[in-house]
């Protein structure tokens, strides 16, 4: 079972690749005013660099290999099945390349953050900065979301932007993403382990209020 008090509340982060959200989660998690901990770290893949990380923050770490398992669903349960034995508050998703079961998701409803590399509902999905460009997007950018069943679908949190610029590649529009990615995550994790964020049925509430629009934050 998950623990409900968010007093103190406890992160399990899930990645897959380098783990450069990650490790600013770490950080800020880290400063002593923060008002969570990082207390495990899990990944789909056995030499993913967020492993790393992780072991040197001192942070206990598990793997759930899917090429190990004949479903998505067998290997959902093992998934969970090491989530929940860190009895999580929350659940961040910071480069998780696995699209999710249903009933997973249903499992961790409103304590399950995703990071995505584009403005949605603009671009869910994969290749989002090379997306941007073939569409001519002046303005590209990040967004955190709750997760629900609509890969990349769940109520927005927060944005922010980047203008795009003459000559930016995929390459260099991602290097701009991710600097917003690593000023925004640690912002609305906080939130959330403050108790200020919240997730009613579809609705994003902050303090007790619905959250009109997403917060958004310009270039």
């Amino acid at each position: 079972m998950l623990s409900q008090d968010i007093t103190a509340p406890r992160i399990v982060v899930l990645a897959s690749g380098n783990g450069s959200n990650l490790q600013t989660l770490i950080e800020a998690t880290r400063r002593p005013e923060f008002p969570g901990s990082v207390v495990a770290v899990g990944c789909n893949r056995p030499h993913a660099f967020a492993l790393e990380r992780a072991a040197q923050a001192g942070i206990e770490t598990f793997v759930v290999d899917h090429t190990q398992f004949d479903s998505r669903a067998e290997f959902d349960t093992a998934l969970r099945a090491e989530i929940d034995r860190h009895t999580p508050n929350l659940l961040v998703l910071a480069g998780f390349m696995r699209i999710l079961t249903t009933e997973f998701v249903r499992t961790y409803h409103g304590i399950m953050l995703n990071i995505h590399p584009s403005l949605l509902p603009k671009y869910p999905g994969l290749n989002t900065h090379q997306r941007a460009l073939d569409a001519g997007d002046d303005i590209h950018g990040v967004s955190i979301h709750f997760v629900t069943e609509d890969l990349d679908g769940g109520p927005v949190i927060a944005q922010a932007e980047v203008l795009v610029a003459p000559g930016d590649t995929a390459d260099s529009l991602a290097d701009k993403v991710r600097e917003k990615e690593h000023l925004l995550y640690p912002i609305v994790v906080r939130w959330f382990c403050e108790g200020r964020l919240q997730l009613s049925g579809d609705t994003v509430q902050f303090d007790g209020e619905p959250m009109p629009r997403p917060f958004y934050l310009k270039d």
